[in-house]
C-alpha cells in the first residue's frame, strides 16, 4: 500500500496549510539567505583580486573550502540536532553562518579568505538535513515533494536576487569607510542573523509543542505520519550503524546522482558571473541582471516538478532522470556552443539540475529506513557537497590555465549524463514498508499539548 493512498483527516490537511504559512515559507527565505551567502563571493570575485591578489585558482579553492568543512561537520551536526531539537539547531546555524558571513568583510588575503569560507562551512554545516528532517517528521509524505519544492525555490530567488542587488550594493563604495564589497558582506550576513532570531519565536521542535495547532489537528497529524513508519519491531531489526550505511548501495546510488546536482549547482553559482565578464559585459548592474536570468527561468518548472512528484509519486524516478538528462544536454551544448548561445544552454541546464531536489529527498525518504532517514540524509548531502568543492576548484584551475571555463563545463556535462543513467537503477530499489494507520488508533503517541 502506497503512503499516498492513505486516508486523511481533514485536520491533517487543515494541519498542512498551517505548517506550509509558517513554516515552509520561513524555510524558504532561510534557505534563499543560505544560497546568498554561500555564493556572494561570485560577485566580489575581481574586488578580491584587484584588493588582495586571490586569483583563480585561489578564488576556486576558497570556494570549495566551504564545502571540505561541510563534509566533515554535517553528520555530527546531525547528531546534535537530534539531541538538542530542531528548533534550537536551526536557529543556531542560521544566527552563526550569517555572523560569518558578515565577517567575510574583514578578508586581508588568501589565508583570512580560506580561514572563514572554511568556518562558514562549520556553521552551517547540517542546515540542509536538519530542514529535510523537520519536513519529513512535520508533513504527511503527499506533501512534502511540494514543501521541498516550496523550500527549493528560495534557492533559486536566492540566486536571483543576490544578483539583482549585488550591483546596488557594490555601488555603496566609500559609504562609512567601506568598499561597496564589504557592504554586500555585512548587509547580506546581517539579514541572516535577523532571520535566524525569528525563526527561533516560529519553530516547534515536535508536533506536540506547536499551540497554534489544534489538538485534534495535533493527534490526527502525528497519527498520519506514525502510519507512514514501520513498525517497532522493523526498527529494532533494521537500526544501522553509520559504517553499514556507507556500505549500503542504495545510498551509494543516491549519494552519486546528488553529487552531479552538486557540481552543477556550484559551478554554475560560482562562475556565471565570470562568464557573464567573459561575454564582454563590464557593467555590474547588468552582469547581476544576467546572472539572475537561469534561475528566474527555473521556477514555473520546478513548481510543476514538486507537484507532479507528489500527485503522482511513481514518476518520481522518471522525473529525477529527465531533469538529469537536461542538464546534461544543455551544459555539453553551452559547452560547445559559446558565447551568448551558451548563455541560453545554461538557462536549459539549470532548468535541469535546479529541479531534481523535490523529487529526488522524497524518493530517498520513500526508500530509507526512518528510523536512519536522519542520519543517511546528512550522510549523502555532506559527500554530495563535495561536489561543491570539486566543481569550483576545477573550473578554476582550467581558467587559470586556458583562460576560459569550456573544457571544465564539457567535462561536466559528461558526468552529469552519466549520473541521469544511474538514476534509471532507482526504479529496483524498494520502497520501506508501510504501517496500516488503523493500527495506530489506540497507540501511545507523544503527549499533546492542551
Amino acid at each position: 500500500m502506497s503512503t499516498h493512498d492513505l486516508a486523511e483527516h481533514p485536520a491533517v490537511a487543515s494541519a498542512s496549510r498551517k505548517i506550509y504559512k509558517r513554516i515552509i515559507v520561513l524555510f524558504a527565505v532561510m534557505m534563499m539567505l543560505n544560497q546568498i551567502d554561500r555564493a556572494n563571493i561570485g560577485f566580489v570575485q575581481e574586488d578580491l583580486e584587484a584588493n588582495f591578489g586571490i586569483g583563480a585558482a585561489a578564488y576556486g579553492l576558497g570556494a570549495g573550502l566551504f564545502f571540505i568543512a561541510y563534509f566533515l561537520f554535517e553528520v555530527p551536526s546531525n547528531v546534535l540536532m537530534l539531541r538538542v531539537g530542531p528548533k534550537i539547531w536551526i536557529t543556531r546555524i542560521c544566527v552563526t553562518w550569517g555572523a560569518i558571513s558578515a565577517a567575510m568583510m574583514f578578508v586581508q588575503g588568501e589565508t583570512s579568505f580560506y580561514v572563514l569560507r572554511f568556518l562558514l562551512g562549520v556553521a552551517e554545516a547540517g542546515f540542509v538535513p536538519a530542514v529535510l528532517y523537520y519536513i519529513s517528521t512535520w508533513l504527511p509524505n503527499r506533501y512534502q515533494g511540494r514543501a521541498t519544492g516550496t523550500w527549493a525555490v528560495g534557492a533559486l530567488f536566492a540566486y536571483s536576487i543576490g544578483s539583482l542587488v549585488s550591483g546596488p550594493l557594490l555601488s555603496m563604495h566609500g559609504v562609512l569607510g567601506l568598499d561597496g564589497w564589504q557592504w554586500l558582506f555585512l548587509i547580506e550576513g546581517g539579514a541572516t542573523m535577523v532571520v535566524g532570531v525569528i525563526a527561533f519565536f516560529l519553530l516547534d521542535s515536535k508536533i506536540s509543542e506547536a499551540t497554534w495547532l489544534t489538538e485534534e489537528e495535533r493527534r490526527e497529524l502525528s497519527l498520519q505520519i506514525a502510519a507512514e513508519r514501520p513498525s517497532e519491531d522493523a526498527h529494532r531489526s533494521t537500526l544501522r550503524s553509520m559504517g553499514t550505511l556507507l556500505k549500503n548501495p542504495v545510498v551509494h546510488l543516491f549519494m552519486w546522482i546528488y553529487f552531479a546536482v552538486q557540481m552543477s549547482i556550484y559551478s554554475t553559482t560560482f562562475w556565471l558571473p565570470t562568464v557573464v565578464r567573459d561575454l564582454g559585459v563590464d557593467d555590474a548592474n547588468l552582469v547581476g541582471l544576467l546572472s539572475a536570468l537561469p534561475w528566474l527561468c527555473t521556477i514555473p518548472y520546478l513548481y510543476f516538478v514538486s507537484k507532479r512528484g507528489d500527485r503522482h509519486p511513481a514518476q518520481r524516478q522518471a522525473l529525477i532522470t529527465t531533469s538529469l538528462t537536461i542538464a546534461a544536454v544543455g551544459t555539453i551544448a553551452a559547452a560547445l556552443a559559446g558565447s551568448w548561445l551558451g548563455l541560453a544552454f545554461i538557462v536549459v541546464a539549470t532548468l535541469g539540475f535546479k529541479t531534481v531536489a523535490p523529487v529526488y529527498w522524497p524518493l530517498l525518504r520513500e526508500r530509507t529506513d526512518p528510523m536512519t532517514a536522519a542520519v543517511a540524509i546528512a550522510m549523502i548531502n555532506s559527500v554530495a557537497n563535495l561536489g561543491g568543492f570539486v566543481a569550483p576548484y576545477g573550473f578554476g584551475l582550467v581558467h587559470e590555465a586556458t583562460g576560459s571555463t569550456k573544457l571544465a563545463m564539457l567535462g561536466l556535462g559528461v558526468f552529469i549524463a552519466a549520473a541521469a543513467g544511474f538514476s534509471l537503477l532507482i526504479k529496483r530499489v524498494p520502497h520501506w514498508p508501510v504501517v496500516d494507520r488503523s493500527a495506530l488508533e489506540d497507540t501511545d503517541l507523544p503527549q499533546i499539548k492542551r
